[in-house]
């Protein structure tokens, strides 16, 4: 989740065993060395709340010769694509972090003779079989593995406003400048929110869509962060953001009245989040056992309460927390697109947005 700065969270320590080494390229044998996992740094930037410290502490508890490190690179991945164009070499083994429109921009990037990321057999992660199927990227190469999902939704205020239950409420005079989003050009969640609304209203009809939504005031910034806290102090009574929320919330004891979460048209657009392994990298081993943790259930429910985000796994899989399972919201009908609908499209309606809505 690239998205929160602040609130802390808490979980417990399982202890649990790997099945047996896998070896998708030979050699077997315990596995040892270090695992340079690449990710976002609210992944790992507080060990109370963030799931990296939970994550590297577990996984080398079941290996002794084994070390993860992280590393989290400005930029983020686009660190990694600017250095394979450059003929660089990555300094990491895996990245963690990715969702389905970092994937497509990066190959459209580097194009089709150069690779960021290697092909994962799942043979060599059984607990990849318990992945909703629905969260799966729709990669044709099958470099990626999702281990979370958000849901963009709406939050409002419910002193302020009704609950808004359809796009068409929201270029309504009963929200006008009401509501806060965020630029889909600088913003997971602004791009996400794009494309629900082309989700909803098709290439034909989403610009029109906007520049009705901008008639009725919206207010674009150009981060989560930056439109949350505005929301936080009260300059508008409703944000984009997600259906996770009032798990935030509830922690630092703010309001509930103020975190009521708004599912349009019954809907939430999904935006799972990834992790692939680097090609190139020698650690390809240790990498798919890493996965697989990632993976297992125990990892999972840690995953979901401390980066706040709903598991990738089926239900049957997890025991969430109870105060997680009461304050985190799923929509009725998730909605989103897959690589093959984003590839060769996902730029253009970007930049067409940002020529038409976001310079105005």
């Amino acid at each position: 989740m690239r998205r929160r700065a602040f609130l802390s969270g808490a979980g417990s320590v399982g202890a649990l065993s790997l099945a047996g080494c896998l070896t998708q390229v030979g050699g077997g044998g315990e596995p040892s060395g270090t695992l340079t996992v690449a990710t976002y740094e609210s992944f790992v930037d507080s060990p109370s709340s963030s799931p990296g410290a939970w994550i590297k502490d577990n996984f080398e508890a079941e290996y002794d010769d084994v070390t993860v490190e992280y590393v989290t690179p400005e930029n983020g991945v686009t660190n990694y694509v600017q250095r394979r164009q450059q003929g660089a070499s990555v300094d990491a083994d895996v990245y963690v972090g990715l969702n389905v429109d970092d994937l497509v921009t990066i190959d459209a990037t580097l194009g089709d003779d150069t690779r960021l990321f290697r092909e994962i057999d799942r043979d060599f992660v059984p607990n990849a079989e318990h992945l909703r199927p629905e969260l799966e990227f729709g990669d044709p190469r099958s470099r990626v593995l999702p281990y979370d999902t958000g849901y963009i939704s709406l939050v409002y205020d419910e002193g302020e406003v009704d609950e808004p239950t359809t796009f068409a409420d929201l270029t309504d005079p009963a929200y006008e400048d009401a509501l806060l989003a965020q630029n889909a050009q600088s913003a997971d969640s602004g791009q996400a929110f794009l494309l629900w609304t082309i989700n909803e209203f098709g290439t034909d009809g989403y610009l029109d869509y906007w520049r009705d939504l901008q008639a009725n005031g919206v207010r674009i910034l150009g981060s989560w962060w930056e439109a949350y806290s505005a929301y936080l102090e009260s300059q508008r009574p409703m944000v984009v953001s997600y259906s996770t929320d009032q798990v935030f919330a509830n922690v630092d004891d703010l309001p509930m009245s103020r975190h009521q979460i708004g599912f349009l048209e019954d809907q939430g657009y999904a935006n799972p989040e990834g992790m692939a392994v680097v090609e190139g990298t020698d650690n390809v081993d240790l990498a798919t056992d890493f996965f697989d943790f990632m993976l297992r259930g125990e990892t999972q429910a840690e995953i979901a309460v401390r980066n706040v985000q709903f598991p990738a796994v089926t239900d049957d899989q997890v025991d969430l927390e109870d105060s997680f399972a009461q304050y985190a919201f799923r929509p009725p009908e998730p909605v989103s697109f897959g690589y093959e609908e984003l590839e060769g499209n996902l730029s253009g309606w970007v930049e067409e947005w940002a020529r038409t809505i976001a310079s105005n």
